[in-house]
């Protein structure tokens, strides 16, 4: 790559739909990162819950390397062998009978729904067609993805939406006893909503909709796309909160920074998706399909239990931030994926913060304009995570003048 690419290319030659860092990463290997001038950062983001192993996974590197001179693409016209060992490790350790592979969160999303609205047709008739979906959720970029996501920002400027979804109020299970009705196809929900906020689910509100959606013969779906791979100390969160969907999406964290999405389905909705009802042209590739592999080889017991050790050193370090600085309303999450909820005077200043703690040498994310959000490797060192409260702390003096 030429030496002379600078973030200016960004704003000549790209879509301004982002707006990125002034620096540009070119290098990183596990929980530490280096900008174009070598300046060395701690990653906190995991490219948003993605880089589930760290960053150039010596393993995950290496299967996709052996791969590389074997088989990339073939369409699916054909299977390969990545792809069914795939799919067979995730039915065994999941409740799903079937897997569809895609390329993201969204794309198995939009599978899931539009597998749960046939799904509703079939059997039911074309009347049971209702989404119910909740405030502050994030599904995904597609139209279909972003209008069922309860985040109006997101879908208002490109009317008209698709019809017949309803948003209520995440947690609240009897706003959603009082809207399902026999007319609803299926209920999507986020176990932590992670866009909106880190906002875990009470274990009663997802029994609960599991319970209601099995009274009106409702799709109860799981979008696990940032909650999935490990990042709250099981495979997935449905075994966290003992609640099992009909319907789960997955990506993210599943490919380690490989893109890969997939949707999990028992098989009475599996097998509504007959040859030419769906498709995709790179999903379940050899190359993703290998990564994933090896994500899942990686994701043992010992890995998994790690989680629990990570999320409380987080939390402490938060905690003690607050108890020094004022800083936080709320520190809210489960395994690795946390949030901390800014108080006055920095209300609607988590861009901000983040901007500092990246000239700090520290990645974190944000959930909104008021809201820090961590999502590291799940095998980030214990060390990294030290230092990386360090270098927060002087950003947090900074902005405290």
């Amino acid at each position: 790559m030429s030496g002379n690419v600078n973030r200016e290319y960004f704003d000549k030659y790209m879509v301004p739909c982002y707006s990125p860092a002034p620096f540009i990463p070119v290098k990183a290997a596990g929980s530490r990162v280096w900008d174009q001038q070598g300046k060395e950062y701690i990653d906190l983001a995991g490219g948003i819950a993605v880089n589930s192993l760290g960053h150039s996974n010596p393993v995950l590197a290496q299967a996709l390397k052996d791969q590389i001179d074997k088989l990339w693409h073939m369409a699916n016209g054909f299977t390969n062998e990545p792809v069914l060992t795939l799919a067979q490790k995730l039915v065994n350790a999941t409740f799903a009978d079937k897997v569809f592979f895609c390329n993201s969160g969204a794309e198995a999303n939009e599978a899931a729904l539009k597998l749960a609205r046939k799904y509703a047709r079939d059997r039911f008739g074309a009347d049971k067609s209702e989404i119910i979906a909740f405030k502050n959720a994030f599904h995904g970029r597609t139209l279909f993805t972003v209008t069922v996501g309860g985040q109006p920002k997101y879908s208002a400027d490109f009317a008209p939406l698709p019809q017949d979804i309803t948003h209520l109020p995440y947690n609240d299970l009897n706003a959603v006893a009082a809207q399902i009705s026999d007319r609803t196809c299926a209920v999507i929900v986020e176990p932590v909503i992670g866009e909106g906020g880190v906002l875990p689910a009470d274990p009663a509100f997802l029994q609960g909709l599991r319970e209601l959606c099995d009274k009106h013969n409702a799709t109860l779906i799981f979008d696990e796309v940032q909650t999935g791979a490990g990042r709250l100390g099981t495979l997935y969160a449905y075994q966290h909160y003992g609640v099992v969907p009909d319907l789960l999406t997955s990506a993210k964290g599943l490919g380690g920074g490989f893109p890969i999405g997939a949707m999990l389905a028992k098989e009475a909705w599996a097998q509504v998706f007959q040859p030419g009802t769906h498709g995709t042209t790179f999903g379940g590739n050899p190359l993703a399909a290998t990564v994933a592999n090896s994500v899942l080889d990686q994701l043992d017991e010992t890995l998994l239990g790690g989680v629990a050790e990570r999320h409380q050193l987080i939390v402490a370090r938060l905690e003690a931030l607050n108890a020094q600085h004022g800083l936080f309303t709320a520190i809210r999450g489960k395994g690795l994926l946390i949030g901390a909820e800014l108080a006055e005077p920095l209300r609607g200043k988590a861009k901000t913060l983040t901007n500092l703690a990246a000239e700090e040498g520290l990645i974190a994310l944000i959930a909104g304009p008021d809201v820090l959000r961590f999502a590291p490797a799940l095998n980030i060192p214990l060390e990294d995570i030290e230092e990386a409260f360090v270098r927060l702390e002087r950003a947090v003096v900074r902005i405290l003048g």
